[in-house]
């Protein structure tokens, strides 16, 4: 109960601090169009979550990105499998999602523009992001599993079952939630991205580029901070799924 406390009080402190820094910088620029006080875009926040339109784009926009990252989490994981057992398939893949990886995600909204309705691009492109990312780490992990416990278990001729649910997955487990951790906040990025570029009707990135456009910078603000609170949230409703995960199913002994 102390470290949790502890825990909130740091949080809260270092919170306090850097909305300071964000005061005190807004009053030195003096210029709500260059940088607005915290207590403006506060404002305009509390303003905004008062109408439907607001939550009608923020749970659209949460949609296209969850859909997106569960997407690129659920090709990619089995993937790295089937390049893990094959190595001519590797090499005809690795290349690919490597460029998917380093290419900026801009040139593949443009491109995307050409082939997709505007409405599936955000997902899409969130798919794209997280695909690659999702086969690396699984892929890596996959490498990295303890060979003397692979050895055990072909010495005590173990059911294919077992070695999955009690060597495979506990030591990939680690690898595939880092994924989905940075996975989610590459979806956010890059899903509103291509919200901002194609604009679909009643989402996060058409209402952005509406306040950057009437130059309403508390707005940008506030739906900014919008995104940044619900890939938080996201983010920590994975961890504490993975650690319920792991309770109800912890690793058991392979062989005594």
């Amino acid at each position: 109960m102390k470290d949790f406390t502890k825990k909130i009080a740091v949080g809260v402190g270092v919170a306090a601090f850097w909305l300071a820094v964000w005061e005190i910088l807004s009053l030195c620029v003096s210029a709500e169009l260059l940088l607005p006080s915290p207590f403006k875009v506060a404002a305009t926040w509390w303003a905004l979550a008062k109408t439907a339109a607001f939550w009608a784009a923020a749970g659209t926009s949460l949609l296209r990105v969850v859909c997106g990252f569960a997407a690129g989490a659920l090709v990619g994981t089995p993937l790295a499998f089937a390049t893990h057992k094959c190595a001519p398939l590797r090499t005809l893949v690795a290349p690919l999602l490597h460029i998917v990886r380093a290419a900026p995600v801009a040139s593949f909204i443009i491109l995307a523009l050409v082939w997709i309705k505007t409405a599936w691009l955000p997902p899409f492109i969130s798919f794209l992001m997280v695909l690659p990312l999702v086969w690396a780490n699984v892929e890596q992990g996959l490498a990295e599993t303890d060979p003397k416990l692979l050895e055990m278990a072909a010495v005590y001729r173990l059911p294919k079952r077992v070695v999955r649910r009690q060597i495979r997955l506990p030591s990939l487990a680690p690898y595939l939630l880092s994924a989905c951790k940075t996975g989610l906040g590459f979806a956010w990025k890059s899903g509103i991205a291509a919200e901002v570029i194609c604009r679909p009707a009643g989402s996060v990135g058409n209402a952005l580029y509406r306040a950057k456009l009437l130059l309403e910078t508390p707005e940008v603000f506030a739906w900014t901070g919008t995104v940044v609170v619900l890939s938080v949230v996201l983010e920590k409703l994975l961890v504490l799924a993975a650690d319920r995960l792991q309770t109800r199913h912890p690793q058991k002994e392979v062989a005594k």
